[in-house]
C-alpha cells in the first residue's frame, strides 16, 4: 500500500492505504479522530466538514491520495489549537448559546461556521443573512436559529 502524509491537527502524520480511501475513514478508522462524523457518504449532510488548509471541506468526498505532506487538515479536535485556547471562541458560542440538541452534525456545524467567519472577515465585511444561509450543513434536530445566533456570536470573538 502507498504512504500519505499530511498535517492533522498541527502534527505530521503517515498512513499506509490505498489512495482512493477517502479521507474520512482515515481520520475515523486509523487516525481515531471521531469529531467528523459519517452522515452520508456524499457531501450531503456536510457532518464530517472539516478544513482543508483553512476551507471547509467534507473529508468523506477527499481521496487521501489527493493530499499532498504540506496540506493542513483541521478537525474539530484541534481547532482550540489554532487560537491558543482550550476552546475556540465559536465553540464557546455554542456552549453559550445551547446550541446542540443531539449533537451529531454540531463538529461539522462548527468547522463550516468558522470557515464562513474567517473567509467574510478576510472580504472585510460583517456576516449576513445570506451568508448564513449559505451554510447547507443539515441539522436533523433543526435548532438552525440557535446555529446562526451562536454564529454571530462566535464570529464577534474571533
Amino acid at each position: 500500500m502507498p504512504e500519505h502524509t499530511f498535517r492533522l491537527n498541527g502534527e505530521q502524520v503517515t498512513v499506509d492505504v490505498a489512495d482512493d480511501v477517502r479521507l474520512l475513514w482515515v481520520l475515523r478508522d486509523i487516525l481515531g479522530v471521531t469529531g467528523p462524523k459519517y452522515g452520508c457518504g456524499i457531501s450531503v449532510c456536510k457532518a464530517c466538514t472539516s478544513h482543508l488548509n483553512g476551507r471547509a471541506v467534507t473529508p468523506c468526498t477527499v481521496p487521501v491520495g489527493a493530499l499532498r505532506p504540506t496540506d493542513e487538515i483541521t478537525t474539530v479536535e484541534g481547532l482550540p489549537a489554532t487560537v491558543g485556547a482550550d476552546l475556540h471562541p465559536m465553540q464557546q458560542a455554542w456552549i453559550d448559546r445551547d446550541v446542540a440538541q443531539c449533537g451529531y452534525c454540531q463538529p461539522g456545524q462548527i468547522m463550516a461556521a468558522v470557515a464562513l467567519v474567517r473567509r467574510v472577515a478576510a472580504e472585510g465585511r460583517e456576516i449576513t443573512d445570506a451568508d448564513l444561509d449559505g451554510i447547507r450543513n443539515i441539522c436533523r434536530c433543526g435548532t438552525y436559529p440557535r446555529i446562526r445566533e451562536a454564529i454571530r456570536a462566535g464570529a464577534q470573538q474571533m
